[in-house]
């Protein structure tokens, strides 16, 4: 099932001129994207998966940026408590295992947001459906392939105190 989605999103992103980069080394977190890519971590554009009030919404927003659960609430029109699911719900509610999930073709039904972090860059690099793959991508090419409406979601993760 997975391979097929991801043979269908590569064809899909190709008629769309949006080039597939695939790579050797594991891509399924931000830090580990960047280093593959050769970018910056807040210029990933990772894909994640929430559950608010156990309605399943997802996020694509910049690599250095945490979710805001209460703008996540308010922008989603949502209640309850956000969580983040197990792989096995992010696989059956997106389509792609964690690690991979990617914010094209995900189901029609799951509402889809894009941080307006992304606007800081010419280009993000997302998730190609598996954890060793890229795509290079603009803010408005996520628009109009995804359907995601651009919010304000997110805030600086907190920088990691220096050890020594």
């Amino acid at each position: 099932m997975i391979v097929a989605a991801i043979t269908r999103l590569k064809k899909y992103l190709t008629s769309h001129d949006i080039e597939v980069w695939e790579f050797v080394e594991l891509t399924a977190t931000a830090a580990t994207a960047a280093a593959a890519v050769g970018c910056s971590v807040a210029e990933i554009a990772k894909t994640l998966l929430f559950l608010v009030g156990g309605t399943p919404v997802a996020v694509v927003t910049c690599g250095d940026m945490k979710v805001n659960s209460s703008r996540l609430k308010q922008v989603s029109g949502l209640s309850g408590k956000v969580k983040l699911p197990q792989g096995d719900e992010v696989l059956s509610h997106t389509g792609y295992a964690p690690g991979g999930v990617c914010p094209f073709l995900l189901p029609p039904e799951l509402p889809l947001f894009l941080d307006s972090s992304l606007r800081r860059f010419p280009v993000v690099y997302a998730a190609a459906g598996n954890s060793h793959s890229a795509v290079p991508v603009t803010l408005s090419q996520l628009e109009q392939l995804t359907g995601g409406s651009i919010a304000d979601l997110c805030a600086p993760l907190p920088e990691k105190p220096n050890r020594p």
